[in-house]
């Protein structure tokens, strides 16, 4: 089986749809081109077209990549919430310089953004953490993520004693979970185009302008 499963990876194929991302087609500001591939995206009821993977970098596992949702834009970057203890929070912590990937296979489009994130204002976090689901709220105090778990059990435990505690009460935020954003400092856009001769551009910030490149495929 792993020898079959081995030689379809290999050769299997399938060509992207044809429609061409053209120089008429580029925005002088890289956050309205997302913007607007983000509402196309999403028009064409995708599965998860927020879904993302973000990239951090650990001093001993090197580049550590996971996927997450985006939660939120704004004029300054893009929002997503996490506990701040996690490895991730750890790692922004040490060095802020992030990635995000975005790709939406039905639709041939993949987006690319490097950026710095940090923590954003406590309030905001407050905000969207009381529109959660009541459930995720407790969970959000019961789980110490990406600390060892002994077995499920041990987390249904500590889900039960959370549920006490807040019983018939309003669940605060924990003071480990909130916001973080990222900043973006580069962008790459590609579109899938036909026998693999795809339409790639990117936007690198110098001096508060964003300057275009188109890139070979």
């Amino acid at each position: 089986m792993a020898k079959d499963i081995s030689e379809h990876i290999k050769y299997v194929r399938r060509e992207f749809n044809d429609t061409p991302l053209l120089e008429k087609d580029i925005m002088d500001n890289p956050m309205d081109l997302f913007s607007q591939w983000m509402e196309e995206a999403t028009a064409a009821d995708l599965l998860d077209p927020f879904a993302m993977c973000f990239s951090t970098v650990d001093k001993i596992k090197g580049v550590d990549s996971r996927i997450l949702y985006l939660r939120g834009m704004t004029d300054e970057g893009y929002i997503f919430y996490t506990n701040y203890d996690s490895d991730k929070g750890r790692q922004i912590l040490e060095d802020p310089r992030v990635g995000l990937n975005f790709f939406w296979n039905e639709i041939s489009r993949q987006v690319k953004i490097n950026g710095v994130a940090s923590k954003i204002d406590s309030q905001v976090s407050d905000e969207y953490f009381a529109k959660r689901p009541r459930r995720s709220q407790l969970g959000a105090w019961a789980s110490d993520q990406s600390q060892v778990l002994l077995n499920r059990d041990a987390l249904d435990k500590k889900l039960e004693e959370v549920e006490n505690t807040f019983e018939n009460k309003e669940v605060e935020r924990p003071p480990n979970w909130g916001g973080i954003i990222v900043k973006p400092t580069y962008f790459e856009f590609w579109k899938g185009r036909a026998s693999r001769l795809h339409d790639r551009y990117t936007y690198e910030l110098i001096d508060g302008i964003w300057k275009v490149k188109r890139l070979s495929p």
